[in-house]
């Protein structure tokens, strides 16, 4: 079968080739992809090329699929997988396969299968590991967004704080404490965000800050103070550009106590120091944003670490209990459309992954099937002045308060212009 795909070459060298996929076998899938959000870890896997860990030193001369947060639906199901998985369902796949301690991941490494692709081939790895996972809700672009969800759910578990007079080490954030998501504006921000208030498990205190007006703005109008209030947790949005002495007035918003969970979505030094100096006595700070310097360092406070007990956590990705818990908190109706700003087709990965940090918004979704710039939502109505298309997508998503939808989705993969 022929597919078209993003492939990697090397340090900023992506192609758009239409290929043939090889023969099945029986341990194998086939499957179509039909969405895929875009990451900024496939931006740091393209520009550095074999360097980064999870791509293969030979993409010169066998390269692979880019892309790892994508849904679509299986087609062919090898004898191996008959009667587990079966043709016409949907899925998503954890890419952190870790089989055999191996670093490699679909997205990266493998030559057949990557989000950024119309059809792909499912390796048995996947399989063997738990990872292709079956997504029972509606449309197809949730799907997409739960590897991304699974990554801050993961981040959530992995926090920790130790029980009063006792080494004993309590998973999770403190329920009814203090939180921080500093950095917070950006799109797996804006995920900390919506998880933060959808989960069982609460913070009764959230600050966000960012140094970006309409990042904040952003996230204030996806998740009002009036909507965290009905759930009960007091929510605050700060621009700590705007602040002389940002760490005092951030204590100031905690009476002084300090916070028990800090989220750093931002790999800056400066940063992750603020998050330090606000912790309060047994807090947590989470390190969430992935640095690509390999001697990236900060400093931290070690008097409050001997005598506050604060302590610092991190994790690179969620497993497969994180996504799973992800794609059933969709089914139930946790609604991730809030994350996405921008829409497109296959022929704009290139551009799209390659110029990612300097593209406004949240997350840059692509479906695999149609050719379509990078199109930013909120532009529908403009563009909808001379493109039918555009008009109505921009009818659909302003009666759905300006977000993406399935009903748009089910639109626009029926009537764009295929790849």
């Amino acid at each position: 079968m022929k597919t078209t795909a993003i492939r990697i070459y090397g340090k900023n060298n992506l192609r758009m080739e239409e290929f043939d996929l090889p023969a099945m076998k029986e341990n194998e899938i086939l499957a179509k992809v039909v969405s895929d959000s875009i990451c900024m870890s496939s931006y740091k896997a393209a520009k550095q090329g074999t360097t980064h860990k999870r791509i293969p030193d030979d993409v010169a001369e066998n390269p692979t699929i880019i892309g790892h947060e994508f849904s679509g639906e299986l087609v062919e199901v090898g004898e191996k997988w008959a009667g587990r998985f079966n043709p016409g369902q949907k899925f998503s796949i954890q890419p952190a396969l870790n089989y055999k301690g191996s670093l490699d991941a679909p997205g990266y490494s493998f030559r057949w299968v990557g989000g950024d692709a119309t059809y792909v081939i499912l390796p048995n790895e996947v399989m063997e590991m738990d990872c292709l996972l079956e997504y029972k809700g509606p449309g197809y672009f949730p799907a997409s967004l739960s590897e991304p969800l699974s990554c801050v759910i993961g981040a959530f578990h992995a926090n920790y704080h130790l029980e009063t007079g006792s080494y004993v080490h309590k998973m999770d954030i403190v329920e009814g404490g203090n939180m921080a998501i500093l950095a917070g504006g950006g799109p797996m921000g804006l995920a900390a965000i919506n998880y933060a208030l959808y989960r069982g498990r609460k913070p009764g205190k959230l600050v966000v800050t960012d140094i970006d007006n309409s990042r904040l703005e952003l996230a204030r109008q996806l998740f009002s103070e009036e909507e965290a209030h009905k759930k009960g947790i007091s929510i605050k949005y700060v621009n700590t550009a705007n602040i002389k002495n940002p760490v005092e007035e951030l204590l100031k918003l905690t009476d002084g106590r300090g916070y028990d969970d800090v989220f750093v979505f931002a790999p800056v030094p400066q940063v992750i120091e603020q998050g330090d100096a606000i912790l309060g006595r047994n807090g947590c700070l989470n390190f969430f944003a992935g640095p690509e310097d390999k001697q990236f360092s900060a400093n931290i406070n070690f008097y409050n670490v001997h005598y506050n007990s604060t302590h610092i956590a991190g994790t690179s990705g969620g497993n497969n209990n994180d996504m799973k818990e992800a794609l059933m908190l969709m089914e139930q109706g946790l609604n991730p459309a809030g994350l996405i700003t921008h829409i497109g087709g296959l022929d704009a990965v290139i551009d799209t992954t390659l110029n990612l940090p300097h593209i406004t918004g949240g997350k840059k979704l692509i479906y695999t099937h149609i050719s379509m710039p990078l199109t930013a939502i909120k532009s529908f109505s403009e563009k909808g002045k001379t493109n039918s298309l555009f008009k109505k997508l921009a009818e659909i998503t302003e009666r759905n308060i300006g977000l993406w939808s399935t009903e748009a989705e089910e639109y626009l993969l029926g009537k764009a212009q295929r790849i």
